[in-house]
């Protein structure tokens, strides 16, 4: 399960606003300037859990996820905001970009629900219980600050729940979230006056709802693209040695027919011996950038009966020969 850096990119900007020490943090997280600039980029969810543990621990701020969320930059120029722009009300746009929730995280599995004349977002998780009371925290501020700018701050919660346990300084959330909050509840969940629903976007424009929703679609397929190929390349990574990898294996391993697989990776735009191929390429850099293995044991390690085989297959991928890659490598390590 991952996330998008974009919510690491504001949680850094406010960070750096709190002025805490977020090299340190990154430095115990093995997170780079890279993760937090790339745009397109998607972390493993297990990380933001770290990230978190680590905040406290640098800042001694048991409500560090509260008191960042504070300073947060407001969510701008993503397709979810899009959607949420070009819809005719409030209750649309927010329907829509659930639809699309997972662009932000895989962990999300957010829903609305309404009852009479209240209506609640309740923050369900991939992880039940056991997600982290920082992350949650912060994400539930985030998306108060952007509804309220979307609908000229018209939009206030009734009150907060959440599933951790009672912090001694309760009134802090509450001056935080700007109505009460109620802990140790059986979900996470803003809850809000159903009316808001109906408010009217100014910004609507129906036109671009097709068009924006095509590219939500584009991006979702990407990243169940990556998914795929990723479990792919653990078996790859389990079998690739032994034996002859085939699309059969592949496919017994993942519980699916060969019919099956093909299909979903032809739809993703791709086909197995295009991931094999991939997978083989990465895995003989690695090696011959980041070992002294023999070439003759990288040729093993790929799965390749000879090392004339390997030999013709890395000069297609690359342009040279496995010899010829190492020593480039080589050289530009030490520049």
């Amino acid at each position: 399960m991952r996330d998008a850096s974009i919510l690491l990119r504001l949680v850094h900007e406010a960070m750096v606003a709190l002025n805490v020490d977020v090299q340190r943090i990154y430095h115990e997280c093995g997170i780079t300037s890279d993760h937090i600039q790339d745009k397109k980029a998607r972390l493993k969810h297990k990380a933001n859990t770290r990230f978190w543990q680590v905040a406290e621990e640098v800042t001694g701020d048991q409500s560090i996820g509260l008191h960042v969320a504070e300073h947060i930059p407001l969510y701008r120029g993503q397709v979810l905001e899009y959607l949420f722009l070009s819809s005719q009300t409030f209750g649309d746009g927010l329907n829509r970009a659930l639809n699309y929730q997972r662009l932000l995280s895989d962990v999300a599995q957010t829903y609305l629900s309404i009852e009479s004349d209240r209506a609640a977002l309740v923050f369900d998780t991939a992880l039940g219980d056991q997600v982290d009371h920082h992350f949650i925290e912060c994400i539930m501020f985030g998306v108060i600050r952007f509804f309220q700018s979307f609908t000229d701050g018209a939009f206030n919660p009734i009150e907060i729940e959440l599933i951790f346990d009672e912090p001694i300084n309760k009134a802090e959330y509450e001056r935080v979230f700007g109505s009460p909050v109620f802990f140790k509840k059986t979900k996470n969940a803003i809850i809000f006056p159903a009316e808001i629903l109906n408010y009217q976007s100014q910004h609507a424009e129906p036109e671009l709802i097709d068009l924006h929703e095509e590219v939500a679609e584009a991006h979702v397929a990407k990243i169940e693209k990556q998914d795929l190929v990723y479990q792919i390349r653990q078996i790859l990574s389990e079998h690739l040695d032994k034996k002859e990898v085939s699309l059969e294996l592949v496919a017994e391993a993942l519980q699916l027919s060969p019919r099956n697989l093909r299909a979903q990776l032809s739809a993703l735009g791709t086909n197995f011996n295009q991931v094999l191929s991939e997978y083989r390429t990465l895995l003989a850099k690695r090696l011959l950038e980041r070992t002294q293995e023999p070439i003759d044991e990288i040729c093993y390690l790929l799965g390749f009966s000879e090392i004339s085989a390997f030999y013709r297959a890395f000069k297609r991928w690359t342009g040279m020969t496995p010899v010829e890659y190492r020593k480039q490598a080589k050289t530009e390590s030490l520049v």
